[in-house]
């Protein structure tokens, strides 16, 4: 029960005062000027103790409702939406208001069809040993122009100024990224491009900076994009060795630890500072590299540096 905020009894209070009238002898205008309340207010518990009844609130609602919706209604609009049907169909289907439908369809959780399907639980692995697994990913980025930083910055889009009656852009630019799954250990380029030529450029210079680490890669994993299902990609996986895993359809999530990879790096580096170029950009992400692998705790590794679980080099950075 909630009782209203100015409210001056509580059941217990109320049976307090029944009690004084009906077993003590008090009368009615001493009872209710001991709880502080009107005569009329006193009657009526007094009354509702005398015949049994509850001493709570009663609901304010009526008791019953000639215009609600039937409760077989209710189960039609369920079912139709369990069939994956907007709340417009299912009121046109049904000849009911789009309101009523939209109403209904909240209250029985089911407005969002996000809440038609469970939930899907969290798969959450880590390889067994560095190298094991490579996540690799990229991130496009807007060219910082000659006019300054961009929108997400400035709040406004300076980036992009008209040339005639043309608008034109400064373009973009796109951060290749690998992130092994035991260790964290991370490593990012800044290029020009996300072709099969820019893939394999990466891969392959992403493969020696881990060797040069300790780490042999096994396995990397990528997403289906172009560059990566291409045959020059597959040649570059064999020559090095590497068997090239991907990621399911429209599974971003399988590929977590690089998407979450991109969102601290894209918040703490590309984003965390206002830069004057992106050549100035470009040139902190190796800084900011050093400080994510060697310095910076890491929340899944019990709040240790990445490079502590890759054992030659936790004598030079722990």
């Amino acid at each position: 029960m909630k009782l209203h905020a100015n409210a001056k009894t509580c059941p217990n209070s109320r049976a307090l005062i029944a009690e004084r009238v009906l077993e003590q002898g008090w009368s009615l205008r001493s009872a209710a000027v001991a709880a502080g309340v009107s005569d009329p207010t006193a009657r009526k518990w007094v009354r509702r103790a005398a015949a049994g009844e509850s001493l709570h609130d009663r609901p304010s609602a009526p008791a019953r409702i000639p215009h609600r919706t039937p409760a077989a209604r209710v189960e039609a609009i369920r079912a139709l939406r369990r069939l994956r049907l907007t709340a417009a169909q299912i009121a046109e289907l049904l000849g009911m208001a789009l309101s009523t439908v939209s109403l209904w369809l909240k209250r029985i959780g089911l407005g969002k069809r996000s809440r038609l399907e469970p939930p899907e639980p969290p798969n959450r692995y880590e390889r067994r040993r560095p190298g094991e697994l490579v996540h690799i990913d990229i991130k496009q980025l807007g060219r910082i122009s000659t006019r300054g930083a961009g929108h997400r910055i400035t709040g406004h889009r300076k980036s992009q100024f008209r040339s005639g009656n043309k608008r034109r852009q400064t373009g973009f630019e796109y951060v290749h990224v690998a992130i092994d799954d035991h260790s964290r250990l991370a490593y990012a380029e800044v290029l020009d491009a996300l072709t099969a030529d820019a893939a394999v450029g990466f891969l392959e210079r992403a493969v020696a900076w881990f060797e040069q680490h300790g780490i042999r890669v096994e396995r990397v994993m990528t997403d289906n994009g172009s560059a990566y299902v291409s045959s020059p990609h597959r040649i570059a996986c064999e020559r090095l060795g590497v068997r090239h895993l991907r990621t399911r359809a429209y599974r971003p999530r399988t590929n977590g630890k690089a998407e979450r990879f991109i969102q601290t790096l894209t918040n703490d580096w590309a984003h965390g500072r206002i830069y004057g170029s992106s050549a100035e950009r470009a040139g902190a992400l190796s800084r900011w590299l050093e400080y994510y692998n060697f310095r910076r705790p890491h929340g899944s590794l019990g709040h240790r540096v990445p490079a502590t679980r890759v054992n030659n080099v936790v004598g030079n950075y722990s």
